[in-house]
Order: structure tokens, then C-alpha cells, then sequence
């Protein structure tokens, strides 16, 4: 008995060892699994510490011209007139004019990019500024002169007297990975040296009103006063410049775009060494490819730039490009969306000769083009283009007609065929009565249209649900048009 006893308390401090054991063991590996957490999250002060030195605030002063009219003034009058109480109670006193309205003042941020005291930022913080002032993390102050800025690219290069300066090491935004940690240094609403962080949320953005910029969208919080500062990797360099937000209030809402810091560098080192930016061009109006594009062009797959309209005489006119082309790379980049060609024929030097792959009849060709520059279409004349029209098909649900001599005339038609009424599957696309079908891909093959007969012909031949696409003329623009033809 008591040796039965003594065995079973010998096994259950055995077990109770065992059992504190494992639970000291959970307990270290949760510890451990909780360090490893933590070690995981971000540490920006070093970060901070090492390049917020190199971080300025940006004040620009845009003086207003005076008015032409001076503000009313109540006549001097005795307090005896009957009038002098009147004007006293109605009329309120205005004071001393001093000949113009108040300066208008801009905040914004920027970076010292060498120790002599060249500095980036927006061009709109610094646009018809009369005199910009630079703060210095150590409270220094500096009048600032503009060397340059260019509004497309939204990227001005500003100088102050100095040297010696802190200034910031530059990142390759290539190596730039979506999800990737990033920290933005500025000044909100004029609180200097704000810190805040985000992760990159997509590369190579287009924006509607800015076609050369591949942004990098963050949801790094970006407020007024941001503009113009730098944007970091964990690595402590500067990848980009914070230059807009996307908001329906006028305040961050998740959604912020910073311009490469390798396109704000070549543009600064145009604007250093010409005082402009020089940019390429070919002369194309280019749309993108949907899958419905692709299998009607016959393309392995939904990729490159629709070349919707090519301007007479223009580079790429001169180079052999044709409507319907499909150009897939260009000075031997890869075009996968439509929005990548622009950017990079504007990254070619000007009277550069490039090669260029287009997609034709179902067939890879390569070209080779001399690049033209590239001109604010403000200060250029209206591009012409060829119009056309289509001609008349219920399966499509397209009624056509050869445009008259007036139509001709007063449209500038010349070859075509105009859309009288729109039924069926025309019906739900974008064609509207009064356009012009140019031509129709069928089989990746394009034909151009100018007799209804033609056109008739080429509809009774498509077989039912076949996918069809039409080039489409309206008003002094083109674009490609998928229809399935009815069963």
C-alpha cells in the first residue's frame, strides 16, 4: 500500500513538472511570437531623425493688383446735417485704403536635394509667387529663387543662398513594391516637420488631367501644405514628391499621389540646364484594350495601345504607323496599358530615331520613327484628323447612309459612313445618330468602309453572337466600338 502511494505521488509530480513545463514553453513562444509582432511594425524615428533636417517649409507670396475702383466712402459731414445720422447708423466706416488687397500667401513643403541649397517642390506652390521664403528645420530662414518649373510634370526646382546643408538620399521608385512601407515629411496646414505613414497602395497611376506622371498612390495621410514634400522608404530614401490628393471634402480621404523621384529629377535636370522641359511625341490618339479589342484584333491577349486616329504628317505618319495599329512596345519597353505609351515616348530625348513593335492584320511588325517634341496643345493649332462613316446593318442595328456633298462640306467627310438611326446592340454602346463609321476588324482584319453595299456584305457574313468592332469618327476624334452581331 504505502509503496503504491509512494508511486503515485512520484507520478504526479512527474506530471505536474511536465505539465509547468509546457505551460513555461507556451508562454516563452508566445513571448517570443509577440516580440516578433512588434519587430515587425515599423520604427520611423531613426528615419525621422537622420532626414527631417533635410525637410523645409515653402512660403510663397502672390501680390494682388490694386483694384481700379476705390471702395465707397461716406461724405464728411457736419453733426449738425440731417445726413450726418443716417451715415453714421447705415453706413459703416471703412478704413484707411492702402492701394492694394491683401498678399496672397501659399504653404507648402519641399527638400534640399544638395548641400548648396538646390531644393525640390511643386510648381504649384511656388506659381506667380513675388517672393518665396524657405524655413529651415532649425528655424533658419532664406529667400528662395525659382531656377525652373514645369506645370505638367507639377515639379519646380526653387535655390536658396547656402551651403553645407543637410540634404536627402534618393531611392530608385522601380524597386518601389505596393504594400510597401512609406513616410511622408511636411507641412499641414503650416505645422512644420509632421510626420505621418501609409504603404504604397498601386504604382504607375494615371490621373484625367496628367498623362506623363506614373504616380505613386499611397494612403500616406497628405493635407494642404503637404505639396511638395518628400515621400521615404524604410530605407530613408526619398522615393517621390507628395503632389495631390483625391477628396470629396477638400481633406485627405485615403487616396494620395506623389510624382516619381525619378522623373522629378530629369525634369529638374532639364529645367537646370535648358530652363524647359523638352518631351517627345509621335502624334497618335491611342485608346485602351479591352479583351472584346483583343480577340476582334486577334491579340493573344489584352494588351498595348489602340491606335485610334494618326495625324497627317506626323511622326509617326511619317513612320508607317496606321489606324487600327496596335502598338505593344515602343524604343523596347513593353506597352501594357494604353496609359504607359505616352509617358514613355515623353521620356524620349526629341529627334531620337526608336523602334517601334505594332500589332497589324494579326501579324507582329516593328517600325522604326524619329520622335518629334511634344508642345502645350495651347500653344499648338487643332490636330487635323481624317473623319469617316459606316454603312447600314439591322444586325448590328446600325442604319448607315453615304454622307451628302452638304454633309461633306459643313463636317469636313471625308470618307465614311454616317449613322442615320441606332437599334438593338448599337443600341447599348456609346454610337449615336450623326457619327461616322470609318471602318470594321473583323477577324483581325480592318477594312475601311465607304459603300453601304460593302458594309451589308460584311454584316450578312458574320455569323451569330460574332464579336465585330467599328472605328467610329465624332466631331474631330476616332475610337474602336465592339458589337456582337444579332442571332
Amino acid at each position: 500500500m504505502t509503496s503504491a502511494c509512494t508511486a503515485r505521488r512520484a507520478c504526479g509530480a512527474a506530471l505536474s513538472t511536465v505539465l509547468w513545463f509546457g505551460l513555461v514553453v507556451l508562454m516563452l513562444a508566445a513571448s517570443v511570437s509577440s516580440a516578433a509582432g512588434l519587430q515587425a511594425l515599423p520604427d520611423f524615428t531613426r528615419l525621422v531623425a537622420s532626414q527631417g533636417a533635410a525637410v523645409v517649409n515653402i512660403s510663397a507670396t502672390q501680390v494682388r493688383a490694386a483694384p481700379q475702383k476705390q471702395p465707397f466712402r461716406p461724405p464728411e459731414l457736419d453733426e449738425s446735417d440731417p445726413m450726418f445720422d443716417f451715415f453714421r447708423r447705415f453706413v459703416p466706416r471703412m478704413p484707411d485704403y492702402p492701394g492694394a488687397e491683401p498678399d496672397d500667401k501659399s504653404l507648402g513643403s519641399g527638400f534640399i536635394i544638395s548641400h548648396d541649397g538646390y531644393i525640390l517642390t511643386n510648381a504649384h506652390v511656388v506659381e506667380e509667387a513675388e517672393r518665396i521664403m524657405v524655413r529651415l528645420a532649425d528655424k533658419r530662414e532664406y529667400d528662395a529663387t525659382v531656377i525652373g518649373a514645369d506645370a505638367r510634370s507639377d515639379v519646380a526646382l526653387i535655390r536658396i543662398e547656402a551651403s553645407g546643408l543637410p540634404h536627402v538620399v534618393l531611392g530608385d521608385p522601380e524597386a518601389l513594391a505596393v504594400g510597401e512601407w512609406v513616410l511622408a515629411i511636411g507641412s499641414p496646414f503650416g505645422f512644420e516637420q509632421s510626420v505621418t505613414a501609409g504603404i504604397v497602395s498601386a504604382k504607375g497611376r494615371s490621373l484625367p488631367d496628367e498623362n506623363f506622371v506614373p504616380f505613386i498612390q499611397t494612403d500616406v495621410a497628405i493635407n494642404p501644405g503637404n505639396s511638395g514634400g518628400p515621400l521615404f522608404n524604410l530605407r530613408g530614401e526619398v522615393i517621390g514628391i507628395n503632389s495631390q490628393i483625391y477628396s470629396r471634402t477638400g481633406g485627405f480621404m485615403g487616396l494620395s499621389f506623389a510624382i516619381p523621384i525619378d522623373v522629378a529629377m530629369d525634369v529638374q535636370q532639364q529645367l537646370r540646364s535648358k530652363g524647359r522641359v523638352e518631351r517627345g511625341r509621335i502624334g497618335v490618339a491611342i485608346q485602351e484594350i479591352t479583351r472584346d479589342l483583343a480577340d476582334s484584333f486577334g491579340l493573344p491577349r489584352a494588351a498595348g495601345a489602340l491606335v485610334s486616329s494618326v495625324e497627317a504628317n506626323s511622326p509617326a505618319a511619317v513612320g508607317g504607323v496606321e489606324q487600327g495599329d496596335v502598338i505593344i512596345r515602343f524604343n523596347g519597353r513593353s506597352i501594357e496599358n494604353s496609359a504607359d505609351l505616352p509617358r514613355i515616348v515623353a521620356a524620349v530625348q526629341p529627334g531620337s530615331k526608336v523602334g517601334v513593335e505594332i500589332f497589324r492584320d494579326g501579324v507582329p511588325r516593328a517600325l522604326t520613327l524619329a520622335v518629334g517634341e511634344w508642345r502645350d496643345p495651347e500653344d499648338e493649332p487643332a490636330a487635323e484628323t481624317t473623319p469617316g462613316a459606316a454603312g447600314a446593318g439591322n444586325r448590328l442595328g446600325l442604319e448607315l447612309a453615304v454622307p451628302s456633298a452638304q454633309q461633306r462640306r459643313e463636317r469636313g467627310i471625308v470618307r465614311g459612313l454616317v449613322v442615320q438611326r441606332v437599334l438593338g446592340a448599337a443600341a447599348r454602346s456609346e454610337i449615336v445618330p450623326g457619327d461616322v463609321v470609318l471602318a470594321m476588324v473583323v477577324g483581325g482584319r480592318q477594312v475601311k468602309l465607304d459603300r453601304i453595299e460593302e458594309f451589308e456584305r460584311m454584316v450578312a457574313a458574320l455569323a451569330p453572337a460574332q464579336q465585330v468592332t467599328l472605328l467610329v469618327a465624332r466631331a474631330d476624334t476616332a475610337s474602336y466600338v465592339s458589337l456582337r452581331a444579332a442571332k
